[in-house]
């Protein structure tokens, strides 16, 4: 594996490769890798005939009393995994070689953006679409792979992919969790022991969320008021966000009928935040397809 932190060195060593008509995946992270991102990486090696990989983290998806100073940084240790995860590129730049100068254009999908996580955590979504865009046109890349754990950036990020026609397909690959079902995340670090044992609830709430739709709740509010509640039974737990959504619009819901219905978690524990969701079949679609 090639180690580049500059965008021209990037640029020349994957023209080769274009030239010669090779696929190129791209695998976007902030570093601190955990297996969900290599998991990335798996599906990206299995699928193009050249991997990169970036590790970024990115000064304009943090708010101004967010993490960005403390964010979990093992370059060496990174290293090491995507060698054996057989990526050929990694392509890790420094502040200054992604922004020189201020940057001056945003992109952003305001509509999308500005809700659910988006209405907690202002702008961090355009300073997403922005490097992610600025990586597209940096790698090129003919597919581009995001973990669903993130599942507002996922849809985020296809919709802009959409409206600016860029060249690339966008793969959502599924969650990976540990042993207690908790997402895998490079934040997980930061949970104390109390905190991680009470972190525990938060898949927990998913599956009580899905217990009660399978159950015959139809309401979108009371399915979100009654996880609330199962929530409040941990102390350390404060939810932020949980909002009952349609998984391909991230619009409200009406009422839980056929269609399957996507619920999202946002839950702090200290100054640590989780995100996870799921996307729950109601009773009548289940019925439906085993029919």
């Amino acid at each position: 594996m090639r180690t580049i932190s500059t965008i021209a060195d990037l640029r020349e060593a994957l023209a080769e490769h274009r030239r010669a008509g090779r696929s190129i995946g791209l695998v976007p992270t902030m570093g601190y890798l955990h297996v969900g991102h290599m998991e990335l990486v798996r599906r990206a090696r299995s699928e193009n005939d050249v991997v990169v990989a970036s590790i970024f983290v990115n000064p304009l998806q943090f708010g101004a009393n967010e993490d960005l100073g403390k964010y979990p940084r093992d370059l060496a240790r990174d290293q090491a995994l995507l060698t054996d995860g057989g990526v050929d590129f990694l392509f890790a730049p420094g502040v200054s070689d992604m922004y020189p100068r201020p940057m001056e254009t945003v992109v952003d999908v305001p509509k999308l953006g500005s809700e659910l996580e988006g209405a907690v955590r202002p702008g961090h979504f355009a300073g997403v679409a922005t490097v992610v865009t600025k990586l597209f046109n940096i790698v090129q890349p003919d597919r581009a792979y995001f973990g669903e754990k993130d599942f507002q950036q996922l849809q985020i990020i296809r919709r802009m992919v959409e409206d600016l026609a860029q060249p690339v397909t966008v793969i959502g690959v599924p969650t990976v969790r540990e042993e207690d079902g908790l997402a895998c995340s490079s934040r997980n670090v930061y949970l104390t022991t109390q905190e991680r044992r009470a972190a525990a609830i938060v898949p927990k709430a998913l599956d009580e969320a899905e217990r009660l739709i399978a159950s015959g709740v139809t309401e979108p509010a009371e399915v979100e008021k009654r996880v609330l509640e199962f929530l409040a039974g941990e102390p350390l737990a404060r939810p932020e966000v949980v909002a009952l959504r349609d998984p391909e619009t991230l619009e409200p819901v009406s009422e839980i009928e056929e269609k399957p219905v996507l619920l999202l978690l946002f839950v702090r524990f200290g100054t640590t935040k989780l995100l996870d969701n799921r996307v729950i079949a109601p009773k009548s679609a289940r019925f439906a397809k085993v029919a």
